[in-house]
């Protein structure tokens, strides 16, 4: 999300003499009432001076249905931010017309190579806002540095404000937008198997953009920010199962089938439970049930949990649980043959997970999920999302 605010932003207030148009809208790639299932968003929102209402979502866009009458692709350009595969529900009807991306998952190749006057920037890092922010220092240094010299300008609802102590309290807002992301995506730079030179530069321009605003310059506490955003991702207690599931899930579409992953910040036992505490029945057959309506529901061949989160005593792990329907056993099989050793993987069994049974009368999406304690802590969902479209692809 932070990635296309900024990028939006920056742009619009300096586009390129040949830009496709002066205004670039950055669009929330889901649901409006998702964004509530996000509380790190609320939390940093308010050190940014916005809300959620701001923001543009897939519900301000026309209905699936009559896109190509209401918005016609041949008056768009899509710029990608934090992926560079244009799937979805938008992907099928505008992936023709990408003309930019900046993204550091695997390259897939579908961007084409010139999409100049927008760049085309696909490098591994530990965030994507990493890139944006390198990409547009030079600009964005020269947006403030006129902001500066012209004394002021307006904020939204406000007069002119002649103050230039407000007009960098503004940009040292934008710059924690975009610090929040690299912070929680690197573990506050400390995820040494994530974090390159790219992420540690922009941290450091962030900072020093925030400490120009004067209310900043003594105050600034990088830790406590980070620990601040981090403590509410972490709040999804108060979440249903089926919301926490959704709350960071992907999904890819290939030929034999779809892929979804979810992303959770708690162990799979905090799932397992919570799912009984639900339907008031065993926590394991209740967790069984969930996921196999998840997967209907949006017609999954193969579905994985990826959780991260710190133990008891205090050590980052990773757990891995790959549930597959009957007919994709061979794909969830070949997956774990292919990465085992690499990923370290670890079996380790959730009551009867392993062992799932069928619904009765209803043989043919039985399930059958696998669990794995990750050993291979550096590895994350933009590692694991290729191996598992890779086991799906062959």
């Amino acid at each position: 999300m932070t990635c296309s605010l900024l990028y939006a932003y920056i742009r619009s207030q300096a586009p390129p003499k040949d830009a496709f148009t002066p205004l670039y809208i950055p669009i929330v790639n889901i649901p409006a009432e998702d964004i509530s299932l996000r509380p790190e968003f609320s939390a940093l929102f308010t050190h940014a001076n916005i809300s959620a209402s701001h923001l543009i979502t897939l519900d301000d866009l026309p209905k699936a249905f009559e896109r190509q009458q209401l918005l016609p692709p041949g008056k768009t350009r899509w710029i990608l931010v934090d992926h560079n595969n244009f799937q979805g529900s938008l992907g099928q009807v505008y992936s023709t017309r990408v003309h930019g991306v900046i993204d550091h998952h695997e390259e897939e190749g579908t961007v084409p190579e010139d999409t100049s006057p927008e760049p085309r920037c696909i490098e591994k890092c530990g965030s994507c806002t990493s890139l944006v922010v390198r990409y547009f220092r030079s600009s964005w240094d020269a947006l403030a540095s006129s902001a500066l010299s012209s004394g002021g300008g307006y904020a939204q609802g406000d007069s002119l404000i002649d103050d230039s102590a407000v007009t960098r309290g503004w940009d040292a807002q934008v710059a924690k937008l975009a610090l929040a992301s690299i912070l929680i995506d690197t573990r506050n730079l400390q995820d040494a198997g994530k974090t390159k030179d790219v992420d540690r530069e922009a941290v450091a321009y962030l900072e020093s953009r925030i400490k120009l605003s004067g209310k900043e310059t003594r105050t600034w506490d990088r830790l406590a920010f980070f620990k601040e955003i981090d403590a509410a991702k972490q709040d999804i207690e108060s979440l249903a199962l089926n919301d926490i599931l959704r709350k960071d899930y992907k999904e890819w579409s290939e030929p034999d089938g779809k892929l979804g992953i979810s992303s959770v910040v708690k162990p799979l036992d905090f799932l397992v439970n919570k799912a009984g505490d639900e339907k008031g029945q065993g926590a394991e057959g209740a967790f069984h049930d969930s996921i196999e309506d998840f997967m209907v529901a949006r017609d999954l061949g193969i579905f994985a949990i990826m959780t991260a989160f710190t133990s008891s005593d205090a050590k980052f792990q990773r757990q891995l649980l790959v549930a597959s329907r009957k007919h994709m056993r061979k794909v969830a099989s070949r997956f774990e043959t292919s990465n085992m050793e690499e990923l370290g993987l670890d079996s380790f069994l959730i009551g009867k997970n392993s062992d799932n049974k069928p619904r009765e009368g209803d043989e043919e999406n039985e399930l059958l999920s696998r669990s794995w304690i990750q050993q291979n802590i550096s590895m994350s969902r933009k590692q694991v999302a290729p191996m598992l479209r890779k086991a799906l692809q062959t």
